[in-house]
């Protein structure tokens, strides 16, 4: 969606609002794709005493795989929108203030960077999330599993010694 801000850009306190839809549902995170839904986009563009500022939000749920014990899982995802926007920047060092092309803000891909910005390079179905044993793939969020401690090979004769001594 690109938004057309010549109405704004000279006049403080004026505001202009935006609401959509993004599809992101191609975009490929290590190999799957998360975002099934559409990201609703909403928000406004303020001129404030001439500094353009944009204001909103990208929301979407989330179709993801736990890191830790492999259940699938949705998550609701919510990436606050906060830029400057200006029609020439003064030194190349202020990379994120968004550029108008013309009098037009490309709200598109000022929003599917943000988002895709703000993704999790790790997803968890929950903070205390047990995951898998190593030794036979239980999940360990059921219960604990049949595999006992794993002993230091240097140790093995001393676990052997109390192996005995619970008999």
């Amino acid at each position: 969606m690109r938004l057309d801000l010549r109405d704004i850009i000279h006049v403080p306190d004026a505001r202009k609002t935006f609401r959509f839809q993004l599809d992101l549902s191609g975009q490929d995170f290590y190999g799957s794709k998360p975002i099934v839904r559409p990201v609703d986009i909403q928000g406004s563009v303020t001129n404030h005493a001439g500094a353009l500022v944009l204001e909103g939000t990208a929301r979407s749920v989330l179709e993801l795989a736990c890191d830790r014990c492999g259940k699938p899982f949705s998550l609701e995802k919510l990436v606050v929108l906060d830029s400057l926007v200006a029609q020439e920047l003064e030194d190349e060092e202020n990379d994120d203030i968004l550029l108008l092309e013309g009098a037009e803000l490309d709200l598109d891909e000022a929003a599917a960077t943000a988002f895709i910005l703000a993704m999790d390079t790790k997803n968890l179905c929950s903070d205390d999330c047990k995951g898998l044993c190593a030794k036979c793939g239980a999940d360990l969020n059921l219960g604990p599993c049949g595999c006992g401690p794993d002993v230091d090979s240097r140790l093995a004769a001393l676990a052997q010694l109390l192996d005995k001594e619970a008999e």
